[in-house]
C-alpha cells in the first residue's frame, strides 16, 4: 500500500468499532502500520469483545499490518505499555489518535459520582497517559539529535467546546481535551510534535441515541463515522508540520476551525471595584459580546 502516510507507525485507541474503526482503516489503506487499540466494551465502558481483533483482520485483508493491543488507556502504566508495544512491534511511532471514550448520559441532578468519575478517566486521563508516554519518547529522542515530525490528534466533542445538556460529565471532558490540546501543542512544539483536535459530528453507538426516529434508516444524518477519518489522517501526515493546537469540527463533508475562548468587550477602571458599580458595568458588558455558540458550533443569528 502506498498514502499520504506511507510507512508512519500510529496508535489508534478505542479503534474497534465507529470512529475509531474508521481511522484504523483509513490510515492502513493510507499506508500506515496501525496499533489497534481498544478494550471491546460496550457505550458505558463494561463487557468486552474481541472486535479490535476484526478490525486487524480487515486491515490484514486490505494488504496492510496491524496488531490489536487490549490496554486501557486510562491506566498509567497501561498506557506507557501501549507506546511502547507499538516500538516494539513496528520498530517506531508517528502517530497518536487518542479516541477512546464511553458515554453515561444523565442530567446533573440525577447524576451519580460514578457516572461522572467513570467517564471523566476514559476521556481525559485516557488522553492525557497515552499523550504524556508518547511525548516523553519523541522527547527523548529529539534531545538524542534524531530528527521527530509526530502527530498527535485528540477527539473533543460540541457537548465539550459548545455545550450539550444532559452531558455534563462527557461535555466536561471533552472540554478539557480541547484546553489540554492547545497547552500540549505549546509545549511540544520544540520537539517535532504537532497536536490537534477534532470533534466530530457522526451516527455512531454512542451518538444513535441522540439522532431523531428514522433518520438512520434513511441515512438523512448525512453523518458516516467513516467521514471523519480524511481529516485524521491528513493530520497525521507530513503536510499537517505547519498545524498545530488547533480543534476542528467535521461532519461528512464538512470542516471548519473551531475558535476558541477569546477576550470580548472589556471595560478597565484602572482601580479596584465595588461590587455596588457593577450592575451598571456587567449587564451593559454582555450585551455587547456575541452569544455563547450553539451546540452546532454556530452563532444564534449568525447560522450559514
Amino acid at each position: 500500500m502506498s498514502g499520504i502516510v506511507e510507512g508512519r507507525v500510529v496508535i489508534v485507541t478505542g479503534a474497534a468499532r465507529g470512529i475509531g474503526r474508521g481511522h484504523a482503516l483509513e490510515f492502513a489503506r493510507q499506508g500506515a502500520k496501525v496499533v489497534v487499540n481498544d478494550l471491546g466494551a460496550e457505550v458505558d465502558g463494561t463487557g468486552s469483545s474481541d472486535a479490535a481483533a476484526a478490525v486487524v483482520a480487515e486491515i490484514e485483508a486490505l494488504g496492510g499490518e496491524a496488531i490489536v493491543n487490549g490496554e486501557d488507556v486510562s491506566d498509567f502504566d497501561g498506557a506507557d505499555r501501549l507506546i511502547q508495544a507499538a516500538v516494539e512491534r513496528f520498530g517506531d511511532l508517528h502517530v497518536l489518535v487518542n479516541n477512546a471514550g464511553i458515554l453515561r448520559d444523565r442530567m446533573l441532578v440525577n447524576m451519580t459520582a460514578e457516572e461522572w468519575d467513570a467517564v471523566i478517566k476514559v476521556h481525559l486521563r485516557g488522553t492525557f497517559a497515552p499523550l504524556r508516554h508518547a511525548a516523553a519518547y519523541w522527547r527523548a529522542r529529539s534531545k538524542a539529535g534524531e530528527e521527530v515530525d509526530a502527530r498527535i490528534i485528540n477527539t473533543t466533542s460540541s457537548s465539550g467546546i459548545y455545550g450539550n445538556p444532559g452531558q455534563g460529565n462527557y461535555g466536561a471532558a471533552k472540554a478539557g481535551i480541547a484546553g489540554l490540546t492547545v497547552i500540549a501543542a505549546k509545549e511540544l512544539e520544540r520537539y517535532g510534535v504537532t497536536v490537534n483536535a477534532v470533534a466530530p459530528a457522526a451516527l455512531t453507538r454512542m451518538t444513535e441515541n441522540l439522532v431523531p426516529k428514522g433518520t438512520r434508516a434513511t441515512g438523512s444524518t448525512g453523518a458516516d463515522p467513516d467521514d471523519i477519518a480524511p481529516l485524521v489522517v491528513w493530520l497525521a501526515s507530513a503536510e499537517a508540520r505547519g498545524v498545530t493546537g488547533r480543534v476542528f469540527n467535521v461532519r461528512s463533508g464538512m470542516i471548519s476551525v473551531a475558535e476558541g475562548w477569546h477576550a470580548g468587550p472589556a471595560v478597565d477602571k484602572g482601580s479596584r471595584w465595588d461590587p455596588a458599580e457593577l450592575g451598571a458595568v456587567i449587564p451593559a458588558l454582555v450585551e455587547k459580546a456575541a452569544p455563547n455558540a450553539l451546540t452546532s458550533g454556530q452563532i444564534p443569528g449568525r447560522e450559514a
